[in-house]
């Protein structure tokens, strides 16, 4: 994609490019591309996220795995002391409230029981896998610290939805997307646009 056909390219920094094999297309939301995998025709498309643009709109793209759109991960904050996991939950989610994080986030305080040797209490975090990163940045810019000790990624959300709990707290984090994702019509209409959102919107 030539970023001199971009009105402000430095938008779709975040969003992503489609390749179709014989076409592709620039200004995808995660959402919209999941869309678009779950579709026969284009299930062997290739995903590129738009990390970074220069000042000249040049584009540093990432190749990113279909499977990433499908999966969940986990971001997972650990402590032996059930108050002061309580007290980091509800900073989590009084923070998920004042400032959105960039997807949707599945929170849960649960008990892991006296069987666990370290840990017994934990904070979960389960959302989207491609979001990873952004999650991280937000946990950051929110500065959050939660827990004694703490880990992520894959096959931790799936160890932690299949190992025995009591879930004592749960709470639903609505993201804040910058551009909403379109209908599943929208997006399959409008597949042979070059461009499929001039992001001029603040």
């Amino acid at each position: 994609m030539d970023p001199s056909v971009l009105r402000q390219p430095q938008r779709y920094q975040g969003l992503y490019v489609f390749d179709f094999g014989a076409w592709s297309a620039v200004g995808y939301t995660a959402r919209e591309v999941a869309l678009l995998l779950e579709q026969e025709r284009y299930r062997d498309g290739k995903v590129y996220r738009i990390e970074r643009v220069a000042p000249d709109g040049s584009m540093e793209l990432r190749g990113v795995s279909a499977d990433r759109f499908q999966l969940e991960t986990g971001m997972f904050f650990y402590d032996d002391d059930l108050d002061a996991a309580r007290r980091d939950f509800a900073a989590l989610r009084s923070a998920g409230a004042h400032a959105p994080p960039p997807c949707r986030v599945a929170l849960q305080l649960a008990d892991r029981g006296p069987v666990a040797a370290r840990g017994r209490y934990v904070i979960a975090m389960i959302l989207p896998a491609e979001h990873e990163q952004d999650i991280g940045r937000w946990l950051t810019e929110i500065g959050y610290a939660g827990g004694a000790w703490a880990e992520g990624g894959i096959s931790h959300a799936t160890n932690y939805q299949d190992e025995a709990k009591a879930v004592l707290d749960r709470a639903q984090l609505w993201g804040a997307e910058s551009l909403a994702s379109r209908s599943a019509e929208e997006v399959l209409a409008s597949v042979r646009e070059p461009v499929q959102r001039w992001a001029e919107a603040g």
